[in-house]
């Protein structure tokens, strides 16, 4: 039995991906507790991977799913990713913070660490190698991530409730961007557009 705070369908709003359908599978739980998740992980309904399974089957159009939370990591190995696979036909993909080691069946890694946040690092994070490198970006020096070998890096302005905290940190993360060109920008397009 799994705990999933919901499974739906979206535009992936985040990173390489940005723009893609896809059938979300968020998983309540997590390690880590960064100050920004926007995960209630005290809500979630329990069901076995026959019932998750089900829930993806009813987007057929989908390409993808992803596993996020949460810390999907916690939850998923590789029996999972390959039963998943098998019975929806569709690429299997995970956002991770880096905490726990991944099954080696996933179609893509997008790995996030948070350790340099307050709360998010209570694990380190131990994934050296990902798809997509997907930095939440408050200012922190992007020294620490150099070991991490990654196809692709992303730094994503961290979302706040604060309008003028926002645009602060967007600029500063489009400046960072432009004196680092190994990164680009990922901007959380699914809050631009209204959709989850």
């Amino acid at each position: 039995m799994y705990r999933i705070n919901e499974i739906f369908y979206s535009l992936q709003g985040e990173g390489f991906h940005t723009g893609t359908p896809c059938v979300f599978v968020r998983f309540s739980g997590c390690n880590l507790r960064c100050h920004f998740c926007d995960t209630d992980h005290r809500d979630g309904a329990m069901m076995t991977l026959d019932d998750i399974i089900g829930e993806v089957n009813r987007y057929p159009a989908a390409p993808m799913v992803v596993l996020t939370g949460g810390e999907p990591s916690l939850f998923v190995d590789r029996d999972f990713v390959e039963a998943l696979k098998r019975a929806t036909g569709k690429r299997v993909t995970i956002e991770t913070n880096g905490t726990r080691l991944l099954p080696d069946n996933l179609d893509w890694v997008t790995l996030s660490p948070k350790g340099a946040f307050e709360g998010g690092g209570a694990e380190p994070c131990v994934l050296t190698r990902c798809d997509e490198l997907k930095v939440v970006w408050c200012g922190q020096d992007l020294a620490q991530y150099r070991h991490i070998a990654a196809a692709h890096r992303f730094l994503q302005p961290c979302y706040s409730e604060d309008e003028a905290r926002n645009r602060a940190n967007r600029a500063d993360c489009v400046a960072t961007v432009l004196q680092n060109p190994e990164w680009r920008l990922s901007l959380q397009v699914h809050r631009v557009v209204g959709i989850r």
